[in-house]
């Protein structure tokens, strides 16, 4: 059974990784993706052709998310080009950790717009979209850093913080149109960013989440398909965690 038969996501940050993961879970569903990359023009192309033979219509748009002209633009041509938006995954995000002592200005500030700003921008621009439709779902994507902190990682923790005070707000705001806002917390998820850890730092990671392993990014697609279709329509202003259970 196809989930999200004809529905419309727009997923940032997508060409790789957990994004590329929601992508593709959704359009095996059935859903119609356009997504968004910054600079990964093949594995963007790549990620296309690979939705496409999935019987789905899938676009990939080069645009930056931090930037509020440019993610106005975006939802303008998803909606000329798909026709409504109705799901909205907001997953683009950076990291530049260092110490306090040693953190930039520059990379505190780069962080926050990237990961938070972004949020804002394209929560923003498919609002209209959504208030007409009368319906919508919102998922940003928030980290276990976001709820408990990091050494290392105050702008990256900060900024996702951010996304579940803005978050849990707009379940407020835009509740009573029926459009839904939530947040996921993934854990240790691998990835081709993870890939290039050490082995030993790993199984270390892994030994302590109760689960005993690092998630993938199909668990946490499964996730945003909940909170995509009509099974969760009732769940909004919430914070999921995928971790494996590490914050229990």
């Amino acid at each position: 059974m196809k989930l999200l038969e004809g529905k419309v996501a727009i997923i940032t940050g997508a060409s790789r990784g957990i994004g590329r993961g929601i992508a593709t879970v959704f359009a095996q569903h059935g859903a119609h993706v356009a997504f968004t990359y910054s600079s990964s023009v093949e594995a963007a192309q790549a990620l296309e052709k690979e939705l496409n033979a999935l019987g789905t219509k899938a676009k990939g748009y080069k645009s930056n998310a931090a930037s509020f002209e440019e993610s106005q633009k975006l939802v303008d041509q998803v909606v000329e080009d798909f026709g409504t938006v109705d799901v909205l995954i907001n997953n683009a995000g950076i990291t530049k950790d260092n110490l306090l002592m040693r953190i930039t200005e520059e990379d505190f500030d780069k962080v926050i717009e990237v990961n938070l700003k972004s949020v804002f921008n394209m929560t923003k621009a498919v609002q209209r979209t959504m208030l007409k439709q009368r319906k919508g779902s919102i998922i940003n994507m928030s980290s276990v850093v976001g709820v408990k902190g990091n050494a290392g990682q105050s702008n990256y923790a900060a900024s996702k913080a951010g996304i579940i005070g803005f978050s849990k707000s707009i379940a407020l705001e835009l509740g009573s149109r029926n459009i839904r806002s939530n947040v996921i917390a993934p854990g240790f998820i691998e990835t081709e960013m993870t890939a290039k850890l050490p082995e030993d730092v790993i199984k270390e990671w892994r030994q302590g989440i109760p689960l005993k392993r690092g998630g993938t990014a199909e668990d946490v697609a499964n996730v945003c398909l909940f909170l995509a279709t009509d099974l969760s329509a009732y769940v909004t202003g919430q914070v999921i965690h995928v971790d494996g259970g590490m914050l229990t």
